[in-house]
């Protein structure tokens, strides 16, 4: 009987906890105030550039979508906070129907292009070669489409 009674606790305890982390993670009402005021307080000096925040829906369920490009600010007179070899800190958010954002990936990359492909809107991530198994040559094009609150690879290249 109490090896019934755990199996079942501990079942639910697998039910529960994606709930529950997910849960746990903060919403955000304004994704670019919020990284805007992380940086104002580990920089004396700071620069936003023009590149620093995106507008657009990345999960194609109409709602307006933010993803900041740490490489686009200058900190302290050092471009590209975060940046080095394999490119720039990216972080994705996605708003959400309830209301707020919410950070849905952090991505290491040299840029993106945002294109429509069989009528969804896709990244082509421009990515170290090593993403693509490559040790050097021409950055790794990654394709990836965006559903709900995931990524998925479409294709890499």
């Amino acid at each position: 009987m109490a090896k019934l009674l755990m199996i079942l606790v501990q079942a639910l305890g697998l039910i529960l906890m994606p709930t529950l982390a997910l849960s746990q993670q903060q919403l955000l009402d304004d994704p670019v105030s919020f990284e805007k005021s992380h940086f104002s307080k580990q920089c004396k000096s700071v620069d936003f550039g023009d590149e620093f925040a995106t507008k657009l829906d990345i999960n194609n369920d109409g709602l307006q979508d933010v993803v900041i490009n740490h490489g686009s600010m200058i900190c302290d007179g050092e471009k590209g906070v975060g940046c080095n070899g394999e490119g720039c800190p990216y972080n994705f958010y996605i708003q959400v129907k309830e209301g707020g954002y919410l950070l849905m990936a952090t991505a290491q990359i040299y840029g993106y292009d945002f294109i429509k492909r069989f009528g969804n809107m896709v990244f082509v991530f421009k990515m170290h070669p090593k993403y693509c198994d490559r040790l050097a040559g021409d950055p790794c094009l990654m394709t990836v489409r965006v559903r709900g609150a995931e990524m998925f690879t479409i294709s890499k290249k």
